[in-house]
């Protein structure tokens, strides 16, 4: 088992995706051992973001990235990294292909409707970055009738 995170943007939010988003991860067999909503501020955006936050655009992410609340969410199961992405699909959305997250609700390279782990070790930073230990959860078997 693995564990990544995923971070639903602004434009999943404001655009009301969230449930289909998160429907997509459990239909696959994820599961999700952390949920959290929350407002970031541009220190912790310039934190997440300091690999690009000298690039151009950087500006333009972090004011789209605060104009709503976002939800992270630790996702866990089998090469969930690689599995998780490729559900999502690539970065711009205008070349990800039907059928994965980006392709069906993105809209540009920012406007792209999630994050997610690149991998395994941009997942365990970034997942001690948006959650404490005790906001994550493991559900060995689900309870029973």
């Amino acid at each position: 088992m693995e564990t990544t995170l995923v971070l639903l943007k602004p434009d999943c939010i404001a655009d009301r995706h969230v449930g289909d988003v998160i429907s997509r991860f459990e239909k696959a067999g994820f599961r999700i051992r952390g949920c959290r909503m929350f407002r970031p501020n541009s220190a912790f955006l310039r934190e997440h973001y300091a690999h690009v936050a000298d690039k151009p655009f950087y500006p333009s992410l972090e004011a789209f990235m605060l104009t709503t609340p976002v939800i992270a969410l630790a996702i866990a199961g089998t090469d969930a990294i690689n599995a998780v992405r490729a559900l999502i699909g690539p970065t711009d959305s205008q070349q990800a292909p039907k059928g994965t997250v980006r392709g069906d609700f993105g809209r540009n390279k920012m406007i792209n409707i999630a994050h997610s782990s690149d991998s395994p070790e941009s997942a365990e930073v970034e997942i001690r970055r948006f959650f404490r230990d005790d906001e994550l959860f493991d559900f060995e078997t689900p309870f029973s009738a």
